[in-house]
């Protein structure tokens, strides 16, 4: 145990601290594993398991370092085999604890943590080479619960055994990634791993640690990046983790009113250095031992701000926290992505921490989420009134690198499915979500949709059922589901949608004031073409309306929410449309079309080849 290591935990500089900390096998002299835990007010503690029935005595381990580190080395320790900590704590009291660092725990209702074989023949090189933070490339994110994804012929889900399909399914829906809501390990299955009890620990249900790393091994292999959810704000009061785990509070705040987080969990004390390098040292767990393209970070406002409220101002020691962690991690891995998901308005989230931000890759657009569902909520005949809601993101769009996300978040807690969030009856409903669609896919950003939403599920997330494949049955959603095939392939081939995202010069409206007729059309410039979008978000239809375009030559319609393979009216325009001289929408030509209720329309037109100049021979 190198000394440099245990003071790099103390002085909250540490990205590996599970190399030293949790149990690992080891020879000194004979097999073994050697146990090492924090815990600096404990009065003693043993380690007990399988390995002495449970029985710590003679299994006390020492005191290596005054500032509360305290391990053992015990013989002939078989992998698989469970233990804990019992602890005597400050006051007295013996209570038997998981190892916080473990890789591994029981299924629950057990608690105990187990000894994993962790080694993995890993064979994602290419994949590893090849991976940018994508600011300049395609990123449509597949949020899934792994547990109830899909379920083997058993009621059951395992790492391996469904890695086969899930990638058909995700390379057939033309997905860039998969984002998996917690796998490290939690009690309480109603939490969906957002309270988690092992940050080290991959979740039991699904299989082993290896089961995992196979999974995502390959879909590495078949270029399917990978983004894990992490919880660095709080975790669960159960008794036998983390809380009070030398009888003080070593992982919380020690004051009980900022302790207890809004969700009954307890806050971790972002300003104490061993609890940062405790959660910077597990977010790099599941990068580079679990080989993690990104992380997206939940609750961030709750770091932000003092309980995530604002009037009780920012909390400066956890801002510390997030610039030190998001630093050593870009640090350490320059090509893999941190995300926020931050409600709040806090500036410069995705900034460069030199620049005074918090070095975030990518944040969540909440607001335009917000905004456009309620828009959609509402009756057409008012949303003249309401027409502000589609066109503000843009109005601070590039304040930050976005992602436009429709989560988990949105189809529970009695808030409804996307589709039946949409006004009106049933096939109208249908009609406006494959228009929100195609906005979502057309407007600046990264996309993010949870598990469902491509089928328009009509039943909000439970964890313990699985996806309504048998929707599909149904032509309404097998329609809604090619829909949205085409249209992710759309975005991933379509270079204009995605290759300057971020680039306010990329993006511009058509027309984005015509509140009367609930019409928007804007531009969305790329190195080799243009992409024209109309979106109507009326009942009315317009026939040969005009809409202002910059350039000569030809628009093909490269897609119709209202064609008739998607259950639509088939108001479509088959042949290629060709602008005409004339001042509309203050552009110098035109194009005239068709345009359907509820539809949503993509035109592309080649750009022009830019004339090189000559050289010049002086």
């Amino acid at each position: 145990m190198k000394q440099r290591t245990i003071n790099a935990f103390f002085e909250g500089q540490s990205i590996d601290a599970y190399n030293t900390f949790g149990a690992h096998a080891c020879f000194e002299q004979t097999h073994g594993v050697r146990f090492t835990v924090y815990a600096p007010n404990a009065q003693n503690i043993q380690v007990i398991g399988q390995f002495n029935d449970w029985n710590g005595d003679g299994y006390d381990l020492h005191k290596v370092d005054d500032r509360g580190v305290w391990s053992l080395f015990v013989a002939d320790v078989e992998v698989g085999m469970a233990y804990k900590y019992r602890v005597t704590q400050a006051h007295g009291e013996v209570v038997d604890k998981m190892d916080p660092f473990a890789f591994y725990s029981e299924l629950r209702p057990e608690t105990a943590s187990v000894i994993a074989d962790v080694e993995f023949a890993w064979s994602d090189e290419a994949w590893l080479d090849s991976r940018t933070r994508n600011f300049k490339q395609p990123m449509n994110i597949y949020e899934i619960y792994l547990g109830a994804w899909k379920f083997d012929k058993n009621g059951g889900v395992n790492y391996r055994k469904i890695a086969k399909e899930l990638i058909r399914y995700v390379k057939k829906m033309h997905y860039t990634h998969v984002e998996f809501m917690p796998l490290s390990e939690y009690p309480f299955d109603g939490s969906w791993g957002y309270q988690t009890s092992g940050y080290f620990a991959a979740n039991s249900r699904y299989g082993t640690v290896k089961d995992l790393k196979y999974l995502i091994n390959e879909l590495h292999k078949h270029d399917i990046g990978v983004i894990f959810d992490f919880v660095p704000v709080h975790f669960v009061m159960d008794n036998y983790a983390l809380r009070k785990f030398d009888g003080t509070n070593v992982y919380e705040y020690q004051d009980d009113s900022i302790a207890i987080s809004e969700w009954g969990t307890a806050n971790f004390d972002l300003h104490k250095e061993e609890v940062r390098s405790f959660l910077m040292s597990a977010a790099a767990y599941w990068i580079k031992e679990i080989h993690g393209d990104g992380l997206r970070m939940d609750a961030i406002s709750n770091v932000i701000f003092w309980q995530g409220n604002k009037d009780r101002g920012v909390n400066e020691g956890a801002l510390t926290f997030v610039r030190r962690m998001n630093f050593l991690l870009h640090k350490n891995f320059k090509d893999v992505m941190l995300i926020a998901e931050d409600s709040s308005d806090f500036p410069n989230v995705t900034k460069p921490i030199e620049q005074n931000g918090l070095g975030f890759d990518y944040k969540w657009d909440l607001g335009w989420m917000n905004d456009t569902l309620n828009y959609l909520k509402a009756d057409p005949i008012y949303r003249q009134y309401e027409h502000n809601k589609i066109t503000f993101s843009m109005a601070y769009f590039y304040s930050e690198n976005f992602i436009l996300p429709f989560s988990h978040d949105e189809v529970v807690h009695g808030k409804a499915t996307i589709v039946q969030k949409m006004w009106g009856l049933y096939e109208d409903k249908f009609a406006q979500a494959r228009m929100l669609y195609t906005y979502m896919f057309t407007h600046p950003g990264k996309k993010l949709n949870f598990m469902g939403n491509e089928i328009a599920h009509m039943r909000e997330f439970d964890e313990h059922q699985e996806n309504d494949w048998f929707l599909l049955d149904y032509p309404m959603h097998d329609s809604f589901q090619t829909f949205i095939k085409d249209l992710q392939k759309i975005y991933k081939k379509e270079a204009a949608l995605w290759e300057d995202d971020y680039n306010f010069e990329t993006f511009e409206w058509i027309d984005a004031d015509n509140a009367n007729e609930n019409l928007y059309s804007y531009m969305r410039k790329g190195s080799s073409e243009t992409i024209v979008v109309i979106l109507n978000m009326s009942t009315n239809t317009y026939k040969q309306h005009q809409f202002g375009v910059y350039e000569q030559g030809v628009y093909t319609e490269i897609l119709n929410s209202q064609k008739d393979i998607y259950s639509g009216m088939n108001l479509i325009n088959p042949k290629p449309l060709r602008a005409k001289k004339g001042f509309v929408d203050y552009k110098p030509y035109y194009i005239t079309m068709d345009v359907a209720p509820f539809s949503g329309i993509i035109l592309r037109h080649k750009n022009k080849p830019q004339k090189k100049a000559k050289d010049f021979i002086e």
